[in-house]
């Protein structure tokens, strides 16, 4: 048993590796980070676009003086326009630089940190294609639902949420959309807007800082997927693990009863010739009295006319057992030979015919020697057809 204990936990062990690193492999798969800066360098590709109210009649402008390890830029609002504002576009492209619209739809949150010259409230959109509504290349025809963030002279962590933006209600009314069709799609995006708001502050020189422009989202089916192939692989093992458990049972016991029999009463008297009366006189005396329930040490000293020493002496030399260690013996082989033999084997009677008074005992003593109860012994030696034999 001991060989099938450690295969089976060298089996364990490298299910636990394979688990583990499948596990990790999932869980990176599920919940998702997506770093957009540095610039160029990112999985997702894109370009910075400056925005001003300029083709509006405006004169508010703006300069990007980096993006590609943050977003840096400058900006002065003015008055001219009706509606001021300015923005930073970041337009998502191909890998040959052509504008493209990507899948978001598998992102919730966009995380950054931003730091402003001075206090200021800024706003954040996206750009998605609307199927309904939007034009390829019209991009006043696209959806752009939109929030707000803080900004300050120190950095702030900042944390905005996808999928709860607002679409303004001028895309509403312009394009004749119901008020109540709210709900929009992230999975054709062509590009993210950091800009002024109605906040900001006219005729003042700002500046901006983004860093740490990080898309997060999860995608359920990985854990799904790790569930099942979870769920496949153990059973798989518990049911290897029990059917191998079971056969090697059988096997050890078979072999235990094989190694036992020259033990077994009736045959104990057909062994090799003696070579002393005292050992003779033992052997024979046990393996015709070992049924009987009150067989003692002294009973069968004063019987045969040994003592006690010797007859320890004598077991403990020839067989390596004690006196009570080898009647233990003799009763739990018989006991085992009838479980194995009689197909209606009645547990209770057999305790009783091999010498054992007391059931509970003979319970104990059978599952120290063979590892397992009478019962489950039975049940195993009915699968094995030789196990009479």
């Amino acid at each position: 048993m001991q060989h099938f204990y450690n295969r089976a936990l060298i089996t364990l062990l490298c299910l636990l590796m394979v688990s583990g690193a499948l596990g990790y492999l999932c869980v990176s798969k599920t919940f998702m980070q997506v770093a957009l800066l540095p610039g160029g360098q990112a999985e997702l590709q894109w370009q910075t676009e400056p925005q001003t109210d300029v083709y509006q009649g405006g004169s508010s402008s703006l300069r990007i003086a980096d993006d590609t390890f943050s977003l840096n830029f400058n900006f002065t609002l003015t008055r001219q326009a009706q509606y001021p504002f300015v923005a930073v576009n970041l337009v998502f492209t191909d890998p040959n630089n052509v504008p493209a619209l990507v899948d978001l739809s598998a992102f919730d949150k966009i995380v950054f940190s931003a730091k402003c010259s001075t206090a200021n409230t800024l706003s954040f959109s996206l750009l998605t294609f609307d199927e309904q509504v939007s034009k390829a290349g019209d991009f006043l025809s696209y959806r752009s639902p939109s929030t707000f963030f803080s900004c300050s002279p120190e950095w702030r962590a900042v944390e905005l949420d996808l999928t709860r933006l607002e679409t303004p209600q001028w895309w509403f009314e312009m394009f004749k959309v119901e008020l109540s069709r709210k709900e929009y799609k992230l999975n054709k995006v062509a590009k993210l807007n950091f800009g002024s708001s109605v906040q900001t502050q006219m005729d003042m020189d700002t500046n901006v800082q983004l860093s740490e422009i990080t898309l997060i989202g999860h995608n359920g089916f990985y854990l799904y997927l790790y569930g099942a192939f979870l769920l496949l692989l153990w059973g798989a093992y518990a049911l290897w693990f029990f059917r191998q458990h079971t056969h090697t049972l059988i096997r050890e016991l078979h072999n235990k009863i094989q190694r036992d029999r020259p033990l077994i009463a009736y045959q104990q008297l057909s062994v090799e010739p003696l070579r002393d009366k005292d050992r003779s006189a033992i052997l024979h005396f046990m393996a015709t009295r070992y049924a009987n329930p009150e067989l003692a040490l002294d009973a069968m000293a004063s019987e045969i006319g040994v003592s006690r020493t010797k007859i320890n002496d004598i077991l403990k030399s020839e067989l390596g057992f004690t006196f009570t260690g080898y009647l233990n013996k003799l009763r739990l082989t018989e006991a085992a030979r009838l479980l194995a033999q009689a197909e209606d084997a009645n547990i209770a009677e057999i305790a009783y015919s091999v010498g054992y008074k007391n059931v509970s005992y003979f319970n104990k003593l059978f599952k120290e020697e063979y590892s397992c109860t009478p019962k489950i012994y039975k049940s195993l030696c009915d699968k094995t057809p030789n196990s009479s034999t």
